[in-house]
């Protein structure tokens, strides 16, 4: 049974509702809902819905659908994972106890009290749409952000306490994206990202499939939506031929294993328009360059057949290198299990094919809703299975302890939940779950703080490499400590990459502060001095600098380099009129979904035109900004803006406009330097890769070597802003046998004084 829809909701007419193309009556749907369950069950189903009919009678949704027709959605959806009878009553009942409709007293008198503590955690769930934001609070005060984490932990421990609660959230959201076409241009973006962004994760954490590619595939719908449409179109260009393809391969396999006295079921279909769009941008390729658009699913009945059929397949069809995957011996963090490759089947077609048993299939298509109809009669390794997909909430509720502020609480809490995700290996095979593009740093911090604090170097896959090596699934990682070792300051510096988790961080800014101040003013001063030396800043009032930062005196200024609290990115920028031959990069607007007033601007151009950088928070290039539209144009403003929380709070949605840095074409600015170094075999390659890396143009270069080899390098370069060029000179500072790299005056250039 797919999406279904209450065609009439009016009690007094036949309530008929689709149901996979066919018409039901309403009591014929009633016994569908109540297939598998007593007649108490059953009795107590109809007496919710009645009563929500009853409430909801006259009253519709901003999609101008009847609010019933709402409540059927959400409940035809839970039903379809196979919810127990309590979730079904929470779902059709907890809108109406939001909003007043109807009391909790009067929930627990007809229907229980677990179903009241259901609606109450359904309610706590309302939290949730803000911590897309959240990341902008830092200017909250002491008490608002105490009152941030206090909504957060609710949010968390009504999820720990009762996943069903966070379903019935992912149910309601499904309904929200299939009605998005009624609503404007803005709503629809701004409901798509934060499916996007929060429930499509939420869902993938809780490993129910069925629900996230379709708030993916909805999501991408209206965010990208002549991507979407034109992958659609390619799709189906071709679905005659497509399917060809499918049925005559899923032919070839069910020989194949047939021939081998291995039962299975074998589907396909293409893959879903939001995974392909995903891994056109992973691999940087067009539509018609990916070799895996169709899939084909095997499944078979017992672990040990989908190794055998694995065998089988790649004798027949010759696998594509490095696109195999095993997910029964590692499973991914939501218990997702399956053996992914990708093959060249019949007619020279590229196939994904994915095996796997029925029981994984079941559990992958409902994730932790496959646990909870018949709870208590479930196997050991089912009762693991499900603790496995809520373990990561539990361990969140110890981080309140650990994290200082409500923002590196709620940072953490995002970041281990809505971002891509890299699953190494300790030496003993434990699977330590992070951040994509964590470093060993990172993973010897999530362990334990000390093996953090005392780590030397690390070894991945039997091999030395940097601390910044960015870690890929299926590493096997080894810390190699030393009682001695101390952490270095350089590790909190962004540009150089030492550390992605705000867990690192935090223990790195721990263990930083607890450190002497005196050591601190003096690792920051001479890292000061170091950075003005690089960029040929000279004459330079500090007290002012300090002051720009907005610290009382230079001493704590200097601390707060010294501790890795202010790096040398922000330096740069500050010192930019300094260094920057040209004017600052002017701005380029997004108008997407604009309505703020159109007698004022009709174009982009006059958006761009009338733009202006707002007194209270003066952001400069790089900064995270928004667009606050005026009489007088549009006021630019930090996006940790005080004067901009207050707006955002009393405006309406369309007076604001995203907005993004961009020099307009061709606009570069020029600038020299000077390398100096002891000359030694590939050198001019290793500066030239870093200037590669960072994207900046060379556009000449001199070399020269006296007789005691030391070599002289003047390149000419072309830089986007201070940052990008602070960041390069760091890492050229770095390399072997590097005495100096900074910055020279271009040629009829004028220090500023």
């Amino acid at each position: 049974m797919k999406s279904s829809t209450l065609i009439n909701s009016d009690a007094n007419d036949a309530n008929l509702t689709a149901l996979d193309g066919k018409y039901l009556s309403l009591d014929e749907w009633f016994a569908y809902i109540g297939q598998d369950r007593d007649m108490r069950e059953q009795r107590l189903i109809v007496t919710a819905y009645k009563l929500a009919e009853r409430l909801c009678s006259g009253r519709v949704r901003p999609t101008g659908e009847s609010k019933i027709s709402h409540v059927f959605t959400v409940v035809n959806s839970l039903a379809e994972l196979r919810m127990d009878t309590n979730t079904l009553i929470a779902a059709i009942l907890y809108e109406l106890v939001a909003e007043g409709d109807l009391s909790a007293e009067e929930v627990a008198k007809q229907f229980g009290e677990e179903v009241t503590k259901l609606i109450h955690g359904v309610n706590h769930m309302s939290f949730i749409s803000q911590l897309k934001g959240a990341s902008a609070h830092e200017f909250l005060s002491p008490e608002e952000q105490a009152d941030q984490t206090e909504k957060l932990r609710h949010m968390i421990l009504a999820m720990v306490e009762d996943v069903r609660v966070m379903l019935i959230k992912l149910a309601e959201r499904q309904y929200e994206m299939r009605t998005l076409r009624y609503l404007t241009d803005i709503q629809q973006r701004r409901l798509a990202r934060e499916t996007l962004e929060i429930f499509a994760p939420l869902a993938n954490r809780l490993g129910i499939w069925q629900i996230k590619w379709e708030l993916e595939d909805l999501s991408l719908r209206y965010l990208e939506p002549d991507t979407y449409q034109q992958i659609k179109r390619e799709l189906d260009e071709r679905r005659e031929t497509r399917q060809q393809y499918i049925d005559k391969m899923i032919k070839f396999l069910e020989d194949i294993l047939l021939e081998n006295n291995i039962p299975a079921k074998i589907t396909g279909r293409p893959k879903h328009i939001y995974s392909i769009w995903h891994k056109m941008q992973k691999k940087k390729l067009p539509f018609h360059d990916l070799h895996d658009v169709l899939a084909v699913r095997v499944m078979v009945n017992t672990v040990t057949e989908c190794y055998i059929a694995l065998g089988f397949i790649h004798a027949k069809c010759p696998p594509l290198p490095g696109e195999f995957d095993d997910y029964i011996a590692c499973p991914k963090p939501n218990d997702y299990r399956s053996l992914h490759t990708a093959v060249v089947g019949t007619d020279h077609q590229t196939f994904e094919v994915q095996i796997r048993t029925h029981e994984m299939h079941y559990n992958s298509e409902l994730g932790i809703a496959s646990h909870w109809r018949y709870k208590e009669g479930l196997k050991q390794e089912e009762r693991q299975s499900y603790e496995s997909k809520v373990r990561w909430l539990r361990q969140v509720m110890n981080w309140q302890d650990e994290e200082g502020s409500a923002n590196d609480f709620i940072e953490r809490f995002k970041s281990e939940l809505f971002e891509d995700r890299v699953y190494a290996f300790t030496p003993k095979g434990k699977i330590i779950d992070l951040e994509a593009d964590s470093t060993p740093l990172d993973f010897a911090f999530y362990i334990h703080t000390d093996l953090g604090l005392h780590c030397q170097a690390a070894s991945v896959n039997g091999r030395v490499v940097p601390l910044t090596y960015k870690l890929k699934t299926g590493d096997q990682v080894d810390i190699i400590t030393d009682k001695n070792a101390r952490p270095n300051r350089h590790w909190l510096n962004p540009q150089l990459g030492y550390v992605k988790t705000t867990r690192a961080r935090n223990r790195l800014k721990e263990w930083l502060k607890q450190q002497d101040t005196t050591k601190h003013i003096a690792e920051g001063r001479s890292i000061l001095g170091r950075e003005l030396h690089r960029l040929n800043v000279s004459n330079m009032n500090l007290e002012e600098i300090a002051i720009q930062f907005g610290f009382k005196t230079l001493e704590d200024f200097l601390a707060s380099i010294g501790r890795g609290e202010t790096n040398n990115a922000q330096i740069a920028e500050v010192l930019a009129p300094r260094i920057l031959p040209l004017d600052h990069p002017v701005m380029s607007l997004s108008s997407r979904g604009l309505k703020g007033k159109p007698t004022l601007y009709n174009s982009t151009e006059e958006l761009l035109q009338n733009s202006y950088m707002a007194n209270c928070c003066k952001p400069i290039p790089d900064d995270a900004v928004m667009g606050y539209i005026t009489g007088l144009g549009v006021e630019i403003h930090r996006l940790d803006c005080e004067t901009l929380a207050v707006l955002q709070t009393e405006a309406d949605e369309e007076c604001f406009v995203e907005v993004e840095w961009e020099p307009p074409a061709g606009t570069m600015y020029t600038v020299d330097i000077r390398i100096k170094a002891d000359d030694r075999y590939g050198l001019l390659r290793d500066v030239s890769s870093i200037l590669t890396e960072e994207r900046i143009n060379i556009i000449a270069v001199q070399t020269a070597t006296d007789k005691e080899h030391i070599a002289n390098m003047h390149m000419t370069v072309e830089i986007k802003d201070a940052r990008q060029f602070s960041r390069a000179l760091q890492r050229i500072d770095g390399l072997r046998n590097v005495m100096e790299a900074c910055r020279v005056m271009t040629s009829g250039e004028t220090p500023v004084n």
